[in-house]
């Protein structure tokens, strides 16, 4: 065994920059994903798509697919096995769409109407395509509008929709300044790298299922109950994933594999398209924000009112709470904030990467922008002033609430001091030059999770949790925590995650997973090394402690609990092509302890990239006469590239959370939120001209350039 050094003379692991253990496995082709792991007669699955937008299924008629070489069933309404949608899952009621061939009703364009299975990709296919599916069409509505008249508050799928507290109407009136805009965002898509992969097959059976997702406790609970089937007989494995931001969990490729492997009883493997992603896997809804804001003459908020309205489908209720990001940044004598939704022909939205929070800042972080410029002050003095003692609806104390020591130190940083604020004075050539600035803040949670720590006799340990690495490290943060707990070098720890067998463990969303799974971590390898220091002699099986961080959790404080960000953006305005370039970005965080400081900064780094993605390019667009996509692939939808980001930093001041075993709050989603604002307010300080609806496209810019609009 190599000789190594324990951490008690080396310092903590926790906090130490270190390389992703399999790092070399993923960039040599060694760790295998989803869609590429062998199984002795595997079969291929490829789904059908519905081509209405609504009505129903007149006629299928699989004779033609059936006769074609190496094509071994297809599945449909009128012969697919039975299941059961009526469970509540672990996030709620789960999305009909995972119902697969239940019945002849298409409620949006895309979708599943059947499953064609072959002995290749290649064959399910072609067959695929030469399947003949007759509708009977009914009128569809896809138009996300403002004065949409089906809008309605979502009370039973979210309760506390709306929040309010204060005269509003009197609060406005004596106010020496007021904001009062409409903002919009649009549709949007996660569209990880690898994209959504399942192979299914019994062994013994037990159900196996082979999966990319972001978390398989939640995986095969949701299989378990949508078959029918006993918990203990579905084992779900997601070793490597390639991104996530939201978008896998339950979805009709892992169902189709199912009920495929069920039919012929081999394993299945089915594979999402790019394309059909679009309409599978959940997307972000567009958004219609007003944001009012009113402030006395010195800028404190006597008043703020932030509505919003999104969309979900006619099958499935989605909110995204974009208002709910208002209820803890700023406090004000009238508080009011308020959710609307709209049921229309298209797919069921999700979560995606800081749901409601991502353009809610946009909203609030450019009002709040818009109230500096009338009230004559710096924007980040504004945010200053308003900084609230507590809850601003919910009136509990801040965990730590270190936003101010975000602004100051980005500032600093970013060379804000020196900003000429008035708009459109900094030119370099054809070039108009502006900064900007916004807030960010998202929830710091934790989920119940369970761990094993094993000591072995050759002194090494195994660290078993099931955690999801969806490209976030989770795997060598994992590894430091537990080195640290051991009081070991971490060269010594191995750590297992991405099975059910493992025990349940809480997913990796909601800025939860690394603070979820190192309470779970931490207990059992502290207990073990307890047990450790009393001496005796280890089996040869090892020693194992185990830990469950339910009840632990439940004891928890009522606290508001977030982390948070300043989010600064230099941008260059073309004049002559409306083109915008993001010269430099700078986000500084207070997102707890941060226990690797090199994949830590590379999530914040990606959420801001992201932030500037969405500010630029990022618009699903719909055909109101089909009702599907106009741009469903990554050619039409446009994502940030290299040449639109140049530099991008990002740091955090000292955050620790006290509660919190590692003193971790989360730092997955934070990245992302108020970028996007920060882009657009620098464009407004370059132009003068204020954007609220985006992208902000080229020809958007050169628009409210040539009709000297004050918005667009």
């Amino acid at each position: 065994m190599t000789t190594t050094t324990d951490t008690t003379t080396t310092g903590r692991a926790v906090g130490t920059a270190r390389t992703r253990v399999e790092g070399r496995d993923k960039v040599t082709g060694a760790a295998r994903y989803a869609g590429e792991i062998p199984f002795a007669g595997l079969a291929h699955g490829w789904l059908v798509l519905s081509t209405v937008a609504r009505g129903r299924i007149s006629s299928l008629d699989d004779a033609p697919a059936l006769a074609m070489p190496g094509v071994l069933a297809v599945l449909h309404h009128g012969n697919a096995p039975r299941v059961d949608t009526g469970y509540i899952g672990l996030l709620g009621r789960p999305n009909p769409v995972v119902g697969l061939f239940q019945h002849d009703r298409i409620p949006f364009m895309g979708w599943p109407v059947a499953l064609v299975v072959a002995e290749t990709s290649e064959q399910a296919r072609e067959a695929a395509d030469a399947l003949l599916v007759g509708y009977e069409q009914e009128p569809h509505d896809v138009e996300f509008a403002a004065g949409h008249p089906g809008a309605y508050v979502p009370e039973e799928a979210m309760p506390g929709a709306g929040t309010e507290k204060g005269d509003l109407a009197e609060r406005l009136a004596a106010s020496a300044y007021v904001v009062d805009e409409e903002y919009t965002t649009p549709e949007e898509h996660h569209h990880s790298m690898e994209p959504h992969a399942a192979t299914a097959r019994w062994d013994g059976g037990r159900l196996e299922v082979v999966d990319s997702n972001q978390g398989t406790t939640w995986v095969a609970s949701e299989l378990a109950s949508l078959f029918s089937l006993d918990p203990g007989s579905v084992r779900v494995r997601s070793e490597h994933v390639g991104g996530g931001f939201g978008s896998k969990g339950l979805a009709p490729h892992q169902v189709g594999a199912v009920m495929a492997a069920t039919v012929l009883q081999r394993p299945v493997r089915v594979v999402l398209t790019r394309r059909q992603m679009f309409s599978l896997v959940g997307f972000r809804s567009p958004t219609h924000q007003r944001v009012t804001l009113g402030a006395d003459a010195g800028g404190r908020l006597l008043a703020l009112d932030h509505q919003a309205l999104s969309l979900t489908s006619t099958v499935h209720e989605f909110i995204e709470p974009s208002a709910t990001v208002a209820r803890v940044m700023y406090d004000a004598d009238a508080h009011r904030t308020g959710h609307r939704v709209v049921r229309l022909d298209v797919p069921t939205p999700t979560w995606m990467r800081a749901p409601g929070e991502t353009p809610g800042s946009f909203a609030l972080e450019s009002a709040i922008d818009e109230l500096a410029e009338k009230c004559g002050l710096d924007p980040v003095e504004l945010r200053l002033r308003n900084e609230p003692e507590t809850g601003p609806v919910s009136g509990l104390p801040f965990s730590k609430r270190n936003l101010r020591a975000c602004l100051e130190e980005g500032a600093r940083r970013f060379g804000w001091a020196g900003r000429d604020p008035r708009p459109g004075t900094r030119r370099e050539g054809r070039w108009l030059l502006g900064t900007g600035v916004a807030a960010a803040t998202f929830p710091s949670g934790v989920g119940a999770s369970t761990a094993s720590a094993t000591a072995l006799p050759d002194g090494r340990f195994t660290v078993r949790v099931n955690a999801a690495d969806i490209g976030t490290g989770a795997r060598t943060a994992m590894l430091s925590v537990a080195a640290d707990a051991l009081g070991v070098d971490p060269g010594r720890v191995r750590i297992l995650l991405g099975d059910s067998d493992i025990g349940p463990a809480w997913i990796a969303g909601g800025s939860m997973g690394t603070r979820s799974w190192a309470w779970a971590v931490r207990l059992a390898a502290g207990e073990l090394r307890e047990m450790l220091a009393l001496g005796g002699t280890i089996p040869p099986e090892g020693l194992t402690t185990r830990s469950d961080t339910s009840e632990a959790i439940q004891a928890l404080a009522q606290l508001e609990r977030h982390s948070y960000g300043a989010q600064f953006a230099e941008a260059a305005v073309d004049t002559s092509t409306g083109e915008v370039r993001v010269r430099r970005m700078l986000g500084i965080f207070a997102a707890g302890t941060v226990v690797n400081p090199l994949t830590a900064r590379s999530q914040l780094v990606g959420g801001m990239t992201w932030g500037l993605s969405m500010a630029l390019h990022e618009e699903a667009v719909r055909d109101r006469h089909s009702g599907g996509y106009v741009n469903a692939d990554l050619a039409g939808y446009h994502v940030a590239a290299h040449a639109d980001v140049t530099r991008v930093e990002a740091d955090w001041v000292d955050d620790h959370d006290p509660q919190d075993p590692v003193g971790i709050k989360g730092i997955g989603e934070v990245g992302i939120v108020g970028a996007a604002a920060a882009v657009a307010n620098a464009v407004w300080h370059a132009t003068g001209v204020r954007h609220r609806s985006l992208p902000i496209r080229p020809d958007r810019v050169l628009t409210a350039a040539q009709e000297g609009t004050p918005g667009a």
